[in-house]
C-alpha cells in the first residue's frame, strides 16, 4: 500500500518518551532506506535529523549524494526517494538491550510501512538486526569489511550493508558509490506485472 504522505520529517508522528529523540527524515515512499544505530553513534541528537552533525555523517551524505541516492547534503539533506532512520530514537543516553527492544515495534512499523526496495543498514548492530529479521543470513556472518557495498538477497528486500563513516579508510567511500551506482543501473525494484487490473493503461505491479 503505497504510503500517502508529504512530511518528510516523522512522517509516521512517532513520540518516544525521551528528549531529545530523532525520528526518521525523508521520503516515506522511498525505494532506499538508510538505517542506523542510534543519535549517540550517527549523529542528529543536536538537530533531530539522522545522520547529520557529525563528520562521520557529512561523510555519508557525501557518498550519498555521489552514488545518486540524496539530491543535496545538508542539515537537512535534500532528499530523493531516500528515507533515514534509526533503531533506536533517543538521543538522551547510550541504549541497552531493553531500549532497543522497547523500540523495535516503531522501527519495524516504519521498515514495512515505507516497503523500500532496497535496505542499507550502516555500522555493525544495524547489520546484524537487518540479517537477523530481513535475510536468510545469520547475524554471526557479519564481518563489515566484506559486506561493506555488497549485495545481500534479504526476503523482500536488497541489502547493502555499509561500514560505519567513522571507521572509512582507503577506497571505502569509493567502494560503496561505485556499487549504488551500478545498483541504480539494474531492475533493484524486482516487480513483476500481474496484468491490467487497474482502469486505463496502468499496470498491477508486485514485489
Amino acid at each position: 500500500m503505497k504510503n500517502i504522505t508529504a512530511t518528510q520529517h516523522n512522517p509516521f508522528g512517532f513520540d518516544p518518551p525521551c528528549e531529545p529523540f530523532v525520528p526518521g527524515y525523508g521520503d516515506a515512499n522511498a525505494d532506499f532506506h538508510v538505517i542506523g544505530d542510534h543519535p549517540g553513534v550517527h549523529g542528529g541528537s543536536e538537530t533531530g535529523i539522522p545522520f547529520t552533525g557529525t563528520p562521520a555523517a557529512d561523510t555519508l551524505q557525501r557518498a550519498l549524494v555521489e552514488a545518486g541516492l540524496l539530491r543535496e547534503a545538508g542539515t537537512p539533506p535534500v532528499v530523493e526517494k531516500t528515507y533515514l532512520s534509526y533503531m533506536y530514537m533517543c538521543g538522551d543516553r547510550e541504549p541497552t538491550e531493553r531500549d532497543y527492544d522497547d523500540h523495535e515495534p516503531m522501527f519495524d512499523t516504519e521498515v514495512r510501512a515505507i516497503t523500500s526496495h532496497v535496505l542499507l543498514p550502516v555500522g555493525e548492530r544495524a547489520t546484524k538486526h537487518v540479517f537477523a529479521n530481513m535475510t536468510p543470513r545469520r547475524a554471526d556472518e557479519v564481518e563489515m569489511d566484506e559486506l561493506h557495498g555488497t549485495e545481500v538477497r534479504g526476503s523482500g528486500w536488497l541489502v547493502y550493508p555499509i561500514k560505519d563513516p567513522a571507521e572509512w579508510v582507503d577506497t571505502d567511500e569509493e567502494r560503496l558509490v561505485a556499487a549504488l551506482k551500478a545498483l541504480l543501473q539494474t531492475d533493484y525494484r524486482q516487480e513483476a506485472e500481474l496484468g491490467r487490473f487497474l482502469p486505463g493503461d496502468e499496470v498491477w505491479r508486485v514485489r
